[in-house]
């Protein structure tokens, strides 16, 4: 064989990185694994530095010396908190409250009607765009935005005559970065901010209290940037490079997975085709448009009634002296509100289109999404106790101190720090693809040591959010990239998760330095994050 066919033989340098990205991530454990495994090394590491007598000196001037798990007082603590480290864990409660609303609003089929009824209005030359815009609002609805949107732009580009697969890629990037940002609060708030409240228990004396609302402002300001520069990268980036390569416009004879067949991302069977949050027509029939009517109304209804328990000078939802900030029963009811918002509309719609009869489908939408999210429930258990052992073994404490007092060393406590924390965010996102599992062990260590620095927990919640979205769309581990290639293949049988990745890697790239940019405007003018949340705490 020739030079020249050898080195035409041997993987590019691109795709060998990508296949190590692979090899790597798939020899991490599974997430209930991960914890437990942490549980025991930081239990292990607790009874070694309790063995040599290591102390923390707290921020409060105390100092206290680290407590073994492996002890008489360790033992007691861990049986006797078990069942309260579980029950007491915050994203618990918050995230199933949410998921409850979800589950009406989705399994109904309000949530994608609506998303069916922007697509069917939007002009060809505004498609793009569009994509872009529900792509990166879509994540109210979860894991089924990353598999509904691409399938659906794929439908209604080719109806317009566009590249079907121009909308399915654009529509998957689009969607995989709105996952941590829009202008919703989605379970995803509660269940980071749920997790930053835990990890910053040891500091919440000097901190703010973190809520599903504390990124709200940057949310929406990179939800407004981002699904502008989708729409723009779709039609000026994607579609002109797929009519460069000349990559079919129509699904290849005997291809699978068709992403330009109605349906194609049902899956699941006949049954799951027929739920009405699956269906991919983008025409909506009279009746759902009728639900649509109603399930405003309602809305309009419930905001109605909200604001006039909110404007008036004494109204019960203000704070004490009649404000809202930093602290107020408004602030305190957003997960209330936020579940009131997806379940009434959803059940309207459900009762307009007959998908509800009763208090009894009501009841199974809902069980149908903490059906969804048992996963979580049982990888939450075990969390739950690490992060528990984490703060009273006082190895966070003496991790945090000791970071901070490193950082300070090295002079590199401001605006690097925080640029180099997004970045590892970004790196490590493409190992572990579960945002949850990697903010639980970010958060742990990195809230204490930057409440240390002085930034606020919330502002370092908003800094991983804008590593760990950059890259979902990238991630080879990413589960849906699967189903995204399944539908490629329909256009092009020889495509491999490397197409997928080299198509979407312009979307993450800019997404990644214009959501910076975005972070470093908040942090540079003082404007909050979200309500009550600065990026430094106040002296």
């Amino acid at each position: 064989m020739s030079e020249k066919k050898v080195l035409q033989a041997r993987p590019r340098l691109g795709a060998r990185v990508l296949d190590a990205v692979e090899r790597a991530g798939n020899r991490l454990p599974e997430p209930f694994l991960l914890f437990l495994l942490l549980f025991l090394a930081v239990g292990a590491a607790s009874a070694l530095m309790a063995a040599l007598g290591t102390t923390v000196d707290l921020p409060d001037g105390g100092t206290e010396p680290i407590r073994s798990l492996f002890s008489a007082e360790g033992l007691a603590w861990f049986t006797t908190t078990l069942v309260d480290n579980f029950i007491g864990f915050p994203p618990l409660g918050v995230v199933l409250t949410v998921l409850l609303g979800v589950g009406v609003a989705q399994r109904s089929g309000l949530l994608t009607a609506l998303v069916r009824r922007a697509f069917g209005r939007a002009p060809r030359w505004m498609l793009p765009y569009v994509v872009g815009i529900i792509g990166v609002s879509a994540n109210i609805m979860s894991d089924a935005s990353m598999i509904l949107v691409p399938s659906l732009a794929a439908l209604v580009f080719a109806a317009a005559g566009r590249h079907p697969v121009a909308g399915l890629l654009g529509g998957f990037a689009a969607a995989t970065a709105g996952f941590s940002v829009g202008p919703f609060i989605t379970g995803t708030d509660a269940l980071l901010s749920g997790i930053t409240t835990a990890a910053a228990e040891p500091v919440a004396a000097q901190t703010a209290p973190v809520t599903v609302v504390s990124n709200y402002f940057i949310s929406v300001s990179c939800a407004v940037l981002l699904a502008g520069v989708a729409g723009l990268l779709i039609d000026k980036v994607l579609e002109p490079a797929l009519e460069r390569r000349g990559v079919s416009r129509t699904p290849v004879a005997g291809a699978a997975g068709s992403a330009g067949a109605p349906g194609a991302a049902g899956g699941g069977g006949d049954d799951e085709g027929e739920r009405a949050d699956l269906r991919m027509d983008p025409e909506l029939s009279p009746v759902e448009r009728r639900g649509l009517l109603w399930a405003g109304a309602a809305l309009l209804v419930l905001a109605a009634a909200v604001l006039a328990v909110v404007l008036p000078p004494n109204a019960p939802l203000r704070g004490e002296g009649g404000s809202f900030l930093p602290e107020s029963p408004l602030l305190d009811s957003v997960v209330f509100l936020v579940f009131l918002a997806l379940a009434v509309p959803g059940v309207v719609y459900g009762a307009v289109t007959r998908e509800i009869t009763g208090g009894g489908d009501v009841a199974r939408m809902m069980g149908a999404a903490v059906k969804d999210m048992s996963g979580f429930i049982v990888v939450a258990f075990v969390l739950a106790q690490f992060l528990a052992l984490f703060n009273w073994s006082r190895v966070s404490d003496w991790i945090a101190v000791s970071g901070a007092e490193t950082l300070e060393g090295w002079n590199f406590t401001g605006y690097g720090a925080l640029i180099a924390f997004t970045l590892l965010a970004c790196v490590i996102n493409i190992f572990v693809i579960s945002g949850s599992a990697q903010w639980a062990v970010f958060a742990a260590v990195f809230v204490p040591l930057f409440a240390l620095l002085g930034y606020e927990p919330g502002f370092v919640q908003a800094m991983f959010r804008v590593g760990d979205s950059s890259t979902n769309a990238i991630s080879p581990l990413n589960p849906y990239m699967v189903v995204v290639l399944g539908l490629l293949r329909a256009y092009e049988p020889k495509a491999g998760l490397g197409t997928v990745i080299a198509r979407c890697l312009p979307f993450s790239l800019t997404f990644l330095v214009l959501w910076t940019a975005v972070l470093s405007l908040f942090y540079f003018t003082g404007t909050p994050v979200g309500p009550g949340m600065d990026a430094r705490i106040a002296p």
